[in-house]
């Protein structure tokens, strides 16, 4: 994998995110990673950069690979992962687990987060605050000379 984890935490499943089979319902596992992405921007002390009305992170790409069905109760895991960023984007990958029992995936994930300026409606540079949380992009052999 050509990403590099910077967030780890824990999030309990709720009852409401079953659905009628008995298990949890397939559009909760996007929430998990977005609650992940959240909490990643609180952890660091950038979530005031989500929050300003004129730009912030879209994601314009999700998908999820479910393993095991999640049951309630249960305490997620979830690693993100991103990749190095592009002028206006980058990755993200997530790993949702099993708190107690972290041998057991439940799924993985992807979203492409895009930094837009919500009133031109257009992608625009990733704020440096964020893009210093990033791994950086690998350096190639013409780039060292």
């Amino acid at each position: 994998m050509d990403h590099t984890l910077i967030f780890t935490c824990a999030i309990a499943v709720r009852w409401g995110d079953m659905d009628a089979v008995g298990h949890v319902n397939n559009a909760a596992y996007f929430t998990y990673m977005e609650q992940a992405r959240v909490a990643w921007l609180e952890s660091v002390g950038l979530a005031e950069v989500v929050r300003r009305p004129q730009q912030g992170p879209v994601i314009v790409s999700a998908a999820c690979e479910y393993k095991q069905p999640i049951v309630y109760p249960a305490t997620l895991r979830i690693n993100m992962y991103a990749g190095a960023p592009g002028r206006s984007s980058f990755e993200t990958h997530y790993e949702i687990l099993d708190l107690k029992a972290p041998e057991l995936l439940y799924a993985l994930g992807k979203a492409q987060v895009v930094w837009v300026d919500h009133e031109q409606g257009r992608s625009m540079p990733i704020p440096p605050a964020i893009q210093a949380l990033l791994p950086p992009s690998p350096v190639s052999s013409e780039d060292r000379r």
